[in-house]
């Protein structure tokens, strides 16, 4: 083993809807939108991650821009085996290798998989060279990484609102005792305000447009303590046909996601009515952690606070939670045996 072993590599993955994180090493070494750009001709990629990002909603027609991910599973089998393949090529670390190493994986997926979409994720894995490939459900990750000792009899309670899917499971001893998988979050967001400007402003603007005023303006609640600025979006006018401009306000935005977080909250309230008594004893003192890029919508916390009367944290560097509690998790192979999926 030895000798194999000086030729292996760990490496941690967050395969996201929206972005995938790669921990080698202990450091993040790829933080990357999930998308890829194909030349049509020669069926080639010509871009992966923020590269093809620039691209999204520019291309002529012999470029198309692919999300191999959609709604936390594999979509596109083949463009997301290129893009993981690409994203490995990439680490400054493994580039200095002569030939790619075998590698140990850890993979986080949604739990509310299933086995067919599990194996997609692992075949991917297994054909850019992993000789060992873990799974982990995404909720526990994201506990590892908020720094909570899920090994303990002690119920947690983890909302992760990523990209394509929030997760909400409660988590003690080691296990998910509840959860509830619900394919609204990031992307559902992007496309309300989209929604939103064309009903409201009669302007038609494009995803990435959308995504950054979520990011910048987005909120939860009308009534913000610190207010971000408003905000100038450019677009078509929809009856003209000409480009314009607008203002937008958070609250504005605040009214375009209201439908989407609402179901948000009925899904939290609805893990919560299933936890039993104990767990939930348990849940009443630690409250509900947030995770994930959807738990930085300003407000969101206040919100779910008020709907759930319990306290609510927003875990730090929420992107990065989950892929930290992959690397975590590969780190003490041994310890999280129980929770990982051969």
């Amino acid at each position: 083993m030895g000798f194999f072993d000086f030729m292996t590599e760990d490496i941690a993955i967050d395969l996201g809807t929206a972005n995938t994180l790669i921990i080698h090493n202990d450091k993040v070494v790829i933080d990357s939108p999930s998308i890829v750009a194909r030349d049509r001709i020669s069926g080639k990629i010509i871009a992966v991650g923020k590269e093809a990002n620039m691209m999204q909603g520019k291309t002529h027609e012999n470029i198309k821009t692919i999300r191999p991910l959609k709604d936390g599973v594999i979509a596109d089998f083949d463009a997301s085996e290129k893009m993981i393949s690409m994203f490995i090529k990439s680490i400054p670390a493994l580039k200095k290798r002569m030939f790619t190493p075998a590698l140990r994986m850890v993979v986080c997926i949604p739990s509310g998989i299933t086995e067919v979409e599990m194996r997609a994720v692992k075949e991917s894995c297994e054909r850019v060279n992993g000789k060992e490939v873990y799974l982990i459900h995404e909720p526990m990750a994201a506990a590892i990484g908020i720094g909570i000792d899920i090994m303990q009899p002690k119920g947690n309670m983890i909302v992760d609102i990523g990209g394509g899917t929030t997760e909400i499971a409660v988590i003690a001893l080691g296990g998910i005792v509840c959860d509830k998988s619900v394919k609204i979050a990031g992307d559902v967001f992007t496309n309300d305000i989209v929604y939103y400007m064309r009903t409201q402003h009669n302007l038609f603007v494009g995803e990435s447009t959308a995504e950054k005023i979520k990011i910048q303006i987005g909120a939860s609640i009308e009534d913000l303590e610190t207010p971000p600025e408003d905000m100038s979006v450019q677009g078509r006018d929809l009856l003209t046909g000409k480009p314009k401009q607008v203002e937008v306000s958070y609250r504005e935005i605040a009214k375009a996601l209201d439908k989407s977080i609402q179901r948000i909250e009925d899904a939290v309230m609805e893990t919560l009515s299933q936890t039993p008594p104990e767990l939930a004893a348990d849940i009443y003192n630690t409250g509900i952690y947030l995770a994930g890029g959807g738990s930085m919508l300003r407000g969101l916390d206040k919100r779910i606070s008020q709907k759930t009367d319990l306290p609510v944290y927003i875990a730090e560097d929420p992107l990065r939670a989950v892929v930290r509690g992959t690397g975590m998790a590969l780190k003490n192979l041994n310890k999280f045996k129980s929770i990982l999926i051969k």
